[in-house]
């Protein structure tokens, strides 16, 4: 099952490592990344395999938002399908 992740918010060091050990910790791998500086905002997109998740999609979506918090930025998962939907042209 993939799904999508964004994380935005002001660029500082070590988001993408501490996002990837986030992954690597839950056994869920990164498929494709994007990730630049916009306006002095950073902004990343993940697509994501959580089929060998040790964690549920919801719990994993929970915890993410709190992880971005800690950071202050905006971490966001959903469904890939629920993605393409909302981002069909």
């Amino acid at each position: 099952m993939n799904a999508i992740i964004t994380v935005v918010g002001n660029d500082k060091v070590g988001i993408i490592a501490r996002v990837s050990a986030f992954l690597a910790e839950r056994e869920i791998n990164i498929e494709d990344i994007s990730q630049t500086i916009l306006s002095g905002n950073f902004v990343m997109m993940m697509m994501v395999d959580l089929s060998s998740s040790t964690k549920a999609l919801d719990e994993v979506k929970n915890e993410l938002i709190g992880l971005g918090d800690a950071m202050n930025v905006s971490i966001s998962l959903m469904h890939e399908k629920v993605f393409s939907t909302m981002h069909r042209i």
